[in-house]
């Protein structure tokens, strides 16, 4: 039932993760930094300290109460993931939802899922799952293998893409995507898959604060909530200088308060994808409570999104004027992103 509860809030945050951007499509006469960064403002600011205010009383003890290299490190990992975070925005809007998640996800399962256990190899502490345990078990050999089956899925995924690159025309493109560029979108989605792991290693670096939350004999389900609080504040750094400079270049200021756009639609869509997108650790840190922050919590979150975004990208009919072998191709990746959610959380059920 612990794993079960563990799969069913990890498919609620990826769908959240994998929804997100969806109310940005809304936002009417800004540029991408001015929405950007007002949503941003309520994921990485606003909300997280509401959300464990209401769930982790007293959690700005806690936090006061940590150690400055925890600390530390935890806004570190943060800004690194924040410069992720900040390219993966762009590789969505370059490559549209199915093509631009599945390169920049593919790339932050992998890295997200292992290195903490090959860390805990080199440098080993209670409680962490090795790496040479995953090898050298049997529910850890089954853990791996829905990795392997994971990122060929998300592989599969990535060559529907780039078949859909050869087939449509460029106005077709445009018309599904309207800033389609394959070349930028592929490097930032490369940078962003590899920068975005740094949020699990956060979650490690910020660890003594949930255990203390626990141990303080707060509700263990919610205890990531502090370490998000401190996280993310490096998030935010990363964004939103990134998101300054760019209104200083490009002089769009006069967005926030231009009123011949829609200014309360463009605030409250740009508010509702950031709070979305919080709701995506909200629930990685209620599914990572039952499950472990081991692969599986990461890579089941991971495949998670890229469900999501896939179907959402079907629905904006992004694939609308392809082949039948290419839409065989996305669907064939989505099912074995499907069978590895299935492989790894049988491989928990057995730990």
């Amino acid at each position: 039932m612990q794993v079960l509860l563990g799969i069913i809030f990890h498919f609620i945050g990826g769908a959240a993760s994998g929804s997100f951007y969806i109310p940005f499509k809304k936002v009417k006469g800004w540029s991408w930094e001015s929405y950007w960064i007002i949503g941003g403002l309520f994921s990485w600011l606003i909300v997280p300290p509401l959300a464990a205010w209401l769930t982790l009383p007293g959690f700005s003890e806690l936090i006061h109460q940590a150690s400055s290299p925890v600390i530390f490190y935890t806004i570190l990992f943060g800004v690194l993931w924040g410069v992720g975070g900040l390219t993966y925005g762009l590789g969505v809007r370059y490559l549209g939802m199915s093509l631009g998640n599945s390169v920049v996800l593919g790339f932050c399962s992998a890295f997200g899922a292992l290195v903490p256990s090959i860390y805990y190899n080199l440098f080993p502490a209670q409680n962490k799952t090795t790496f040479s345990e995953l090898l050298l078990t049997g529910w850890g050999q089954i853990v791996l293998s829905g990795v392997l089956i994971c990122l060929i899925g998300i592989y599969i995924c990535g060559r529907a893409g780039m078949l859909k690159e050869r087939e449509l025309s460029e106005s077709a493109k445009k018309k599904s995507v309207a800033e389609f560029n394959l070349t930028k979108g592929l490097l930032v989605a490369i940078t962003s898959g590899i920068l975005s792991s740094c949020f699990n290693f956060g979650i490690e670096a910020g660890k003594p604060m949930a255990e203390a939350a626990v141990a303080s004999g707060l509700n263990p389900l919610y205890q990531n909530n502090v370490t998000y609080v401190v996280l993310l504040w490096g998030g935010l750094t990363t964004n939103l200088i990134w998101c300054v400079i760019l209104n200083f270049r490009n002089k769009t200021f006069g967005d926030y308060g231009n009123s011949r756009t829609p200014l309360l639609k463009n605030y409250v869509f740009s508010a509702s994808a950031g709070t979305t997108w919080f709701l995506q650790f909200f629930f990685y840190g209620m599914g990572e409570s039952k499950l472990g922050n081991g692969a599986s919590s990461w890579i089941l979150h991971m495949s998670f999104i890229i469900l999501t975004a896939n179907v959402w990208g079907i629905i904006l009919k992004e694939w609308t004027g392809v082949s039948r072998k290419t839409r065989m191709t996305i669907i064939t990746g989505i099912g074995m992103i499907i069978l590895s959610v299935m492989v790894l959380g049988y491989g928990n059920s057995i730990k």
